[in-house]
């Protein structure tokens, strides 16, 4: 499935690296997942989920956290509250560059993070959380003997999953503004909890809190014997095969959906073509009366690689023109033609390398157009067939001097 890279900056003006990972087809919904605490964008569960996602139509950015992975910024000076900026200043990237996003996913402190920053998106209708504590002063369990060192000292070095890291009272301090749960109540979106029963990291217990505090729509969905890092994939596949059914409920009035669904079929005249975007890059949804595709652009590019590129359709264009003309003509003079295959390619060359064209530093738009034709055909009827090809009305427009006529529509 396509990837895209991302890059952004946080309220601090750090750069902040993210991976987005792109369906093949229609995009449902955009959907942004906050990693658990102390991990990347790159953790095996994230990585898991956000591909089996974006195999289901949901497009997920998922991101390091200022001074965590590739990302830039101290880590010592961050705490829950620069989090909460972090994943309003992703959710802002997705809105620029795509779209707002409809779906947050939370994982261990990422699930508080989400349910904290969900307030602040309009956009989003449905929260997940994974493993999540219902509150971040829950982090403190993590090192609690450093905490009491912290009443005395500025900063202080603490173990967690094996790695060294700074950790400095204002984290504390952070923390006991997020100790109330009161926020959950007043969520007013779709809340699915995944929890393990036997999550020796966060206790299901965060769990029920979470649930007792929220209002309806909200699920509870155990997770059998997974642990808290969801090492196993088969688990990290069932997450993603429960988020996305139950997702399903509540983005179908997604703005998104709406205008992919609802409003997917607009009234067109015969003869003429709608293109509107999908994104805010190079996406594109190309209409005619009764039918539709995609144009994008190569990842290289910076398009997400999901349909033909402009010159692509161009080709495309003349491809099918000239093959539908050599048909007609064959069935017509009862020609044994038993296939056309038709080979273009686009260049662009010197005015000087070309025979046909006036000398002048300038460069020009070759086409090349190779026709195979089998059958049991002479070499007469080839020939002919060849000075079909450069009549079809597609060939002829091109060679034809074109205006085009723009104008601003209300």
């Amino acid at each position: 499935m396509p990837r895209t890279e991302a890059v952004f900056e946080n309220s601090q003006g750090e750069s902040l690296t993210g991976l987005l990972e792109m369906p093949t087809g229609a995009i449902k919904a955009y959907a942004l997942f906050a990693h658990c605490f102390t991990c990347s964008k790159d953790n095996p569960a994230a990585v898991r989920i956000a591909l089996a996602l974006a195999s289901r139509g949901i497009a997920v950015l998922r991101f390091d956290f200022t001074g965590l992975g590739t990302s830039t910024g101290d880590f010592s000076h961050t705490n829950f509250s620069s989090n909460i900026q972090d994943l309003l200043a992703a959710a802002q990237y997705l809105d620029q560059q795509y779209a707002a996003p409809s779906l947050l996913i939370g994982h261990s402190l990422g699930g508080a993070a989400v349910l904290a920053a969900a307030h602040e998106l309009s956009s989003v209708k449905a929260v997940v959380t994974i493993g999540a504590p219902a509150t971040a002063s829950h982090v403190k369990n993590l090192f609690a003997d450093s905490y009491h060192k912290l009443q005395d000292q500025q900063s202080v070095q603490v173990e967690l999953g094996g790695r060294s890291f700074n950790i400095r009272r204002q984290f504390i301090d952070d923390l006991e503004k997020y100790n109330s749960v009161a926020h959950i109540g007043e969520l007013r979106k779709a809340l699915l909890i995944l929890h393990a029963p036997l999550d020796d990291t966060v206790s299901i217990d965060e769990a029920a809190r979470i649930f007792t505090a929220a209002k309806h729509p909200k699920s509870f969905v155990s997770l059998g014997d997974a642990d808290h890092m969801l090492s196993n994939p088969q688990d990290s596949q069932y997450v993603a095969e429960v988020l996305s059914a139950w997702a399903s409920c509540y983005l179908e009035t997604d703005e998104l959906s709406v205008k992919q669904e609802e409003t997917a079929r607009p009234s067109i005249k015969q003869g003429v073509v709608i293109v509107r975007e999908r994104d805010k890059k190079f996406t594109r949804e190309i209409l005619t009366q009764h039918h539709g595709l995609i144009s994008d652009e190569p990842i290289a590019l910076g398009g997400s690689d999901l349909g033909f590129n402009p010159y692509e359709l161009l080709l495309a264009a003349l491809g099918s023109c000239t093959s539908m003309t050599l048909r007609m003509y064959a069935n017509h003079k009862q020609i044994d033609l038993q296939d056309i295959q038709v080979e273009l390619r686009h260049d662009r060359i010197h005015a000087e390398d070309c025979a046909d064209c006036e000398k002048q530093k300038t460069q020009i738009d070759v086409l090349t157009r190779n026709i195979r034709l089998t059958g049991d055909l002479s070499d007469q009827q080839r020939a002919r067939l060849l000075e079909i090809a450069n009549k079809c009305p597609v060939h002829k427009t091109l060679q034809n001097k074109i205006q085009i006529d723009t104008n601003l529509a209300d």
